[in-house]
């Protein structure tokens, strides 16, 4: 079984997704890996780290044409015309729509791609779970990106000099990457508050020494999976109007809010920004996905009404090298359930058989 690493395209995108120190894994277990020349670069790791690993290092085409091929983001139609017929394909396939070109394009081809995004979130999982390892690093280099854009000290600084009080910082959304800004927040020295619309997010967050923010919306916003539900109109409604006081008073915002193939609901409406302290920092990590401000433009730092708005899409390629390093156990992780050991390499098992590969396998009856 021959596994091929092309170097990612997307502008911006400094991950890789196999590792060296994987890479040699992978090997370990039978598995021979093609690396497209250069694709690591960005991530710290040279074509030397790679061919140290037992890694063949080879042109664009024959990386693609491999029988498995592991990407970080969504292909491009080229990028799958260049795929072998009937190959499989990991990675994040960042699709809600069954009509999708790309995938259609794999279907057509005979190609059994398999979405990272749709790893489910139970125990036996957590160790393939990428969406989570990437949502780690989105958290922390959030929180540390607010630091270096917000003008003035986190932490309670008394000096000869005078003394100041620390940053207060609000964080929107406890899922994986909420949880790790508040945690690098509260490190960092700064006063924590937290809000989240899932009940069950409260004693996390008091865990990490923030404060929880509670709000009585007239409805529950869990829904399955872990995820938060969308909300009803008049929640929403109401959801904003409480939350407006807690948030003017802010010095730097956290939002981590999304709703998986729904544009990101409005937390921080713009009689808010306009409210807040001159130099504040809004970090909006669903930029991508519309913002939880609606001054927010996706990838760009911009300042309206005196705040700073941050609205990078990509935190994890900033950290390319230990991101690269834990998408790629995810997928060492994943194949270990995919493949089983015989005598001839590793065998591919049936992936309807097993609940993990069966919800990320994306078939056309999708």
């Amino acid at each position: 079984m021959i596994i091929g690493i092309p170097k990612e395209t997307l502008p911006g995108e400094a991950r890789v997704a196999i590792s060296p120190d994987v890479a040699m894994k992978l090997g370990n277990k039978g598995f021979s890996l093609r690396l497209e020349s250069g694709a690591g670069l960005d991530a710290g790791y040279h074509d030397d780290d790679y061919v140290a690993a037992g890694v063949e290092i080879v042109d664009r085409a024959t990386a693609l044409a491999s029988d498995l091929v592991v990407k970080v983001r969504k292909p491009t139609l080229d990028e799958v015309a260049g795929l072998k017929e009937g190959a499989l394909y990991l990675g994040f396939l960042e699709t809600c729509d069954e009509k999708d070109e790309v995938l259609q394009a794999m279907f057509q081809r005979g190609i059994r791609p398999l979405a990272m995004e749709r790893i489910p979130r139970i125990s036996r999982a957590q160790s393939m779970d990428a969406l989570s390892s990437q949502s780690n690093i989105a958290g922390y280099r959030a929180a540390i990106e607010a630091a270096a854009r917000y003008g003035r000290f986190f932490p309670l600084m008394m000096t000869s000099a005078g003394s100041v009080k620390p940053a207060r910082v609000v964080v929107l959304g406890a899922g994986v990457a909420g949880l790790q800004a508040i945690a690098t927040a509260k490190r960092l020295g700064a006063e924590v508050y937290a809000y989240d619309i899932r009940p069950e997010t409260r004693e996390q967050i008091e865990s990490l020494g923030a404060k929880p923010i509670d709000l009585d919306l007239g409805e529950e916003g869990s829904g399955e999976g872990g995820y938060a539900r969308e909300l009803s109109d008049e929640a929403k409604a109401r959801q904003q109007e409480l939350l407006a006081d807690e948030l003017a008073r802010a010095h730097v915002i956290i939002t981590t809010a999304l709703i998986p193939c729904r544009p990101a609901p409005v937390l921080v409406t713009e009689s808010v920004v306009k409210r807040m302290r001159e130099g504040s920092v809004i970090v909006d990590l669903a930029a991508a996905n519309g913002g939880n401000c609606p001054l927010t433009e996706a990838d760009k730092v911009v300042r309206k009404h005196g705040v700073i708005l941050v609205g990078h899409t990509n935190y994890p390629s900033m950290m390319a090298g230990d991101a690269s390093t834990f998408y790629a156990n995810n997928i060492a992780n994943l194949l270990a359930i995919m493949f089983e050991q015989a005598e001839g390499g590793p065998q591919l098992k049936d992936l309807s058989e097993d609940e993990i590969t069966a919800a990320a396998l994306m078939t056309p009856q999708d």
